[in-house]
Protein backbone atom coordinates (compact mmCIF):
# COMPACT_ATOMS: atom_id res chain seq x y z
CA UNK A 1 0.00 0.00 0.00
CA UNK A 2 2.95 2.37 0.33
CA UNK A 3 4.15 2.06 -3.00
CA UNK A 4 0.73 2.58 -4.38
CA UNK A 5 0.79 5.83 -2.51
CA UNK A 6 4.13 6.82 -3.00
CA UNK A 7 3.95 6.35 -6.84
CA UNK A 8 0.72 8.26 -6.46
CA UNK A 9 2.63 11.69 -5.08
CA UNK A 10 4.84 11.35 -7.13
CA UNK A 11 2.59 11.15 -10.28
CA UNK A 12 0.76 13.77 -8.39
CA UNK A 13 3.65 16.11 -7.94
CA UNK A 14 4.63 16.00 -11.44
CA UNK A 15 1.34 17.05 -12.23
CA UNK A 16 1.37 19.69 -10.19
CA UNK A 17 5.15 20.92 -11.86
CA UNK A 18 3.60 20.93 -15.21
CA UNK A 19 0.43 22.63 -14.79
CA UNK A 20 2.59 25.70 -12.65
CA UNK A 21 4.86 25.98 -15.85
CA UNK A 22 2.17 25.77 -17.84
CA UNK A 23 0.32 29.02 -16.47
CA UNK A 24 3.80 30.89 -16.23
CA UNK A 25 4.98 30.38 -20.23
CA UNK A 26 2.96 33.19 -21.54
CA UNK A 27 5.51 35.85 -19.48
CA UNK A 28 8.71 33.88 -20.34
CA UNK A 29 7.75 32.94 -24.09
CA UNK A 30 7.79 36.72 -24.44
CA UNK A 31 11.35 37.37 -22.74
CA UNK A 32 12.43 34.17 -24.55
CA UNK A 33 11.65 35.34 -27.65
CA UNK A 34 13.03 39.16 -27.32
CA UNK A 35 16.13 37.51 -25.77
CA UNK A 36 16.55 35.02 -29.08
CA UNK A 37 15.77 37.99 -31.17
CA UNK A 38 18.26 39.92 -29.87
CA UNK A 39 21.23 37.18 -30.33
CA UNK A 40 20.33 36.37 -34.04
CA UNK A 41 20.36 40.19 -34.59
CA UNK A 42 23.63 39.94 -33.57
CA UNK A 43 24.93 37.04 -34.84
CA UNK A 44 23.56 38.41 -38.26
CA UNK A 45 25.62 41.82 -36.86
CA UNK A 46 28.59 40.00 -36.47
CA UNK A 47 28.36 37.66 -39.56
CA UNK A 48 27.84 41.19 -41.61
CA UNK A 49 31.22 42.52 -40.33
CA UNK A 50 33.37 39.01 -40.77
CA UNK A 51 32.13 39.66 -44.23
CA UNK A 52 33.49 42.98 -44.66
CA UNK A 53 30.21 44.88 -44.70
CA UNK A 54 29.13 47.36 -42.44
CA UNK A 55 32.46 48.44 -40.86
CA UNK A 56 32.04 52.05 -41.21
CA UNK A 57 30.06 51.57 -37.17
CA UNK A 58 32.68 50.22 -36.01
CA UNK A 59 35.90 51.82 -33.89
CA UNK A 60 39.46 51.44 -33.97
CA UNK A 61 39.55 49.19 -30.97
CA UNK A 62 36.24 47.33 -32.66
CA UNK A 63 38.08 46.63 -36.00
CA UNK A 64 41.61 45.49 -34.39
CA UNK A 65 39.42 43.00 -32.18
CA UNK A 66 37.74 41.96 -35.29
CA UNK A 67 40.81 41.36 -37.21
CA UNK A 68 42.48 39.39 -34.61
CA UNK A 69 39.49 36.98 -34.71
CA UNK A 70 39.83 36.83 -38.33
CA UNK A 71 43.45 36.50 -37.49
CA UNK A 72 42.98 33.13 -35.42
CA UNK A 73 40.26 31.93 -37.42
CA UNK A 74 42.40 31.81 -40.32
CA UNK A 75 45.43 30.42 -38.41
CA UNK A 76 42.60 27.63 -37.45
CA UNK A 77 41.80 26.91 -41.11
CA UNK A 78 45.39 26.77 -42.20
CA UNK A 79 46.23 24.43 -39.80
CA UNK A 80 43.48 22.16 -40.12
CA UNK A 81 44.15 22.07 -43.62
CA UNK A 82 47.86 21.25 -43.40
CA UNK A 83 46.88 18.64 -41.18
CA UNK A 84 44.36 17.26 -43.67
CA UNK A 85 47.31 17.57 -46.34
CA UNK A 86 49.59 15.42 -44.39
CA UNK A 87 47.66 12.92 -43.30
CA UNK A 88 46.32 12.77 -47.28
CA UNK A 89 50.14 12.37 -48.67
CA UNK A 90 50.91 10.20 -45.69
CA UNK A 91 47.98 7.84 -47.05
CA UNK A 92 49.36 8.29 -50.94
CA UNK A 93 52.63 7.26 -49.69
CA UNK A 94 51.29 3.96 -48.34
CA UNK A 95 49.26 3.49 -51.62
CA UNK A 96 52.45 3.88 -53.11
CA UNK A 97 54.47 2.08 -51.37
CA UNK A 98 51.89 -0.57 -51.63
CA UNK A 99 51.86 -0.42 -55.04
CA UNK A 100 55.60 -0.63 -55.80
CA UNK A 101 55.76 -4.02 -53.48
CA UNK A 102 52.85 -5.74 -55.70
CA UNK A 103 54.68 -4.23 -58.68
CA UNK A 104 58.16 -6.25 -57.27
CA UNK A 105 55.73 -9.61 -56.62
CA UNK A 106 54.37 -9.03 -59.87
CA UNK A 107 57.69 -8.67 -61.79
CA UNK A 108 59.33 -11.77 -59.91
CA UNK A 109 55.72 -13.81 -61.18
CA UNK A 110 56.94 -13.01 -64.78
CA UNK A 111 60.26 -13.63 -64.47
CA UNK A 112 59.65 -16.99 -62.61
CA UNK A 113 56.80 -17.95 -65.39
CA UNK A 114 59.94 -16.93 -68.21
CA UNK A 115 62.17 -19.25 -66.53
CA UNK A 116 59.34 -22.21 -66.34
CA UNK A 117 58.29 -21.31 -70.15
CA UNK A 118 62.37 -21.24 -71.34
CA UNK A 119 62.91 -24.73 -69.56
CA UNK A 120 59.72 -25.97 -70.45
CA UNK A 121 60.72 -25.10 -74.31
CA UNK A 122 64.46 -26.26 -73.49
CA UNK A 123 63.28 -29.69 -72.57
CA UNK A 124 60.61 -30.15 -75.47
CA UNK A 125 63.93 -29.15 -77.51
CA UNK A 126 66.25 -31.87 -75.89
CA UNK A 127 63.42 -34.23 -76.59
CA UNK A 128 62.78 -33.53 -80.21
CA UNK A 129 66.43 -34.03 -80.70
CA UNK A 130 66.51 -37.40 -78.62
CA UNK A 131 63.58 -38.72 -81.06
CA UNK A 132 65.60 -37.34 -83.94
CA UNK A 133 68.41 -39.04 -82.20
CA UNK A 134 70.77 -36.44 -81.94
CA UNK A 135 72.96 -36.97 -79.44
CA UNK A 136 73.67 -32.64 -78.39
CA UNK A 137 72.12 -29.65 -79.18
CA UNK A 138 74.71 -28.81 -81.31
CA UNK A 139 74.95 -31.49 -83.13
CA UNK A 140 73.16 -30.28 -86.44
CA UNK A 141 75.68 -27.87 -86.78
CA UNK A 142 78.66 -29.20 -89.17
CA UNK A 143 81.81 -29.77 -87.40
CA UNK A 144 84.00 -26.78 -88.46
CA UNK A 145 88.03 -27.35 -90.07
CA UNK A 146 90.66 -26.28 -87.84
CA UNK A 147 92.20 -23.00 -88.73
CA UNK A 148 94.77 -23.02 -91.42
CA UNK A 149 97.45 -21.82 -89.26
CA UNK A 150 97.56 -24.64 -87.04
CA UNK A 151 97.93 -27.30 -89.87
CA UNK A 152 101.33 -25.93 -91.14
CA UNK A 153 103.30 -28.69 -93.51
CA UNK A 154 101.12 -31.52 -93.32
CA UNK A 155 97.25 -32.32 -94.65
CA UNK A 156 94.41 -33.16 -92.30
CA UNK A 157 93.05 -36.45 -92.35
CA UNK A 158 89.55 -35.41 -92.60
CA UNK A 159 90.13 -32.55 -95.48
CA UNK A 160 88.85 -34.84 -97.38
CA UNK A 161 85.68 -36.12 -95.85
CA UNK A 162 84.82 -32.49 -94.91
CA UNK A 163 85.37 -31.54 -98.61
CA UNK A 164 82.35 -33.93 -99.32
CA UNK A 165 80.75 -32.71 -96.94
CA UNK A 166 80.38 -28.87 -98.12
CA UNK A 167 79.61 -30.40 -101.50
CA UNK A 168 76.58 -32.48 -100.20
CA UNK A 169 75.51 -28.93 -98.41
CA UNK A 170 76.26 -27.29 -101.60
CA UNK A 171 74.12 -29.75 -103.64
CA UNK A 172 71.12 -29.71 -100.75
CA UNK A 173 71.39 -25.99 -100.99
CA UNK A 174 71.42 -25.48 -104.48
CA UNK A 175 67.94 -26.75 -105.46
CA UNK A 176 66.16 -24.48 -102.89
CA UNK A 177 67.96 -20.89 -104.69
CA UNK A 178 66.62 -22.46 -107.90
CA UNK A 179 63.09 -22.40 -107.05
CA UNK A 180 62.86 -19.42 -105.45
CA UNK A 181 65.33 -17.35 -107.00
CA UNK A 182 65.29 -18.07 -110.76
CA UNK A 183 68.45 -15.87 -111.69
CA UNK A 184 70.54 -18.22 -109.87
CA UNK A 185 70.09 -21.49 -111.73
CA UNK A 186 71.91 -19.96 -115.05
Amino acid sequence: MEKILERYERYSYAERQLVATESQPQGNWSMEYNRLKAKVDLLQKNHRHYMGEDLDSLSLKELQNLEQQLDTAIKHIRSKKNHLISESISELQRKEKAIQEQNAMLAKQIKDREKTVAQAQQSQWGQQQQQLGLNTPTSFLLPQPPHPCLNIGGTYQEEATDQVRRNELDLTLEPIYTCHLGYFAA
